[in-house]
């Protein structure tokens, strides 16, 4: 290669590395922003998920992929539901007092102390929090680059009590609206669960506190851990 044609080609390269990280720089600024934005306009939601949980191969037996389907749905600051339809029906709802889990085909209730049992949770991270100060107090954040046409945010616990290790945000930003597209949660035990949401309703009027209530099943067998 001739001098100025290898000068030539290494400007070139330093200029696409420059304009390269510019807008990966620019791309984890909007993420940020995109999820303020997120936290502050919507006060409530509803969608449908499909939730996708990889258990990791162990003593040579394979991995394990489990699918499941429902709704979702919240208020902020205190109340969500998750209502699992396929392959069972099971509900897992915080009512801004006490988080109950019910499985109805062991027709059991768990009842916890909502606070208690939430701390550094994804539930806790999409529901609860306002603002990105209230969540940096749970989470460490870190923007990341762009991809599928999302804008990607990582949060890690600040507390290591529990399993959770590490989640990772991905927002669809049209227009003026941030909509909350996927969650993925892997936990200390290198469990993955993808959860994708769809039909997705901001701030639906039809939505109230109502609907975050629950009573147990009459018979179903009552735990208070």
């Amino acid at each position: 290669m001739k001098p100025f044609s290898a000068i030539s080609a290494c400007i070139r390269m330093v200029c696409f590395t420059a304009v390269a990280t510019t807008l990966s720089v620019v791309a984890r600024a909007d993420s940020l922003d995109s999820l303020a934005k997120f936290l502050s306009s919507t006060r409530s939601m509803r969608a449908d998920f499909t939730q996708t949980v990889t258990t990791p191969s162990k003593d040579s037996r394979p991995a394990k992929i489990k699918i499941s389907n429902g709704s979702f749905s919240f208020i902020r600051p205190m109340v969500f539901r998750f209502d699992y339809a396929k392959p069972f029906l099971q509900n897992i709802v915080a009512d801004g007092k006490h988080l109950w889990l019910y499985d109805a085909d062991m027709n059991q209730v768990t009842q916890r102390n909502q606070a208690q049992a939430l701390g550094s949770t994804p539930a806790a991270l999409i529901a609860s929090a306002t603002d990105l100060a209230t969540l940096q107090k749970e989470f460490d954040l870190q923007a990341e680059a762009n991809a599928e046409g999302l804008q990607w945010i990582s949060a890690e616990p600040k507390s290591q009590e529990g399993s959770l290790q590490k989640i990772r945000i991905g927002m669809r930003v049209q227009g003026e609206q941030v909509m909350l597209s996927q969650l993925e949660i892997l936990d200390a035990f290198g469990t993955r669960s993808l959860i994708k949401f769809e039909r997705t309703d901001i701030n639906p009027k039809s939505l109230t506190l109502a609907q975050f209530s629950f009573v147990p099943p009459k018979g179903a067998d009552l735990i208070k851990p």
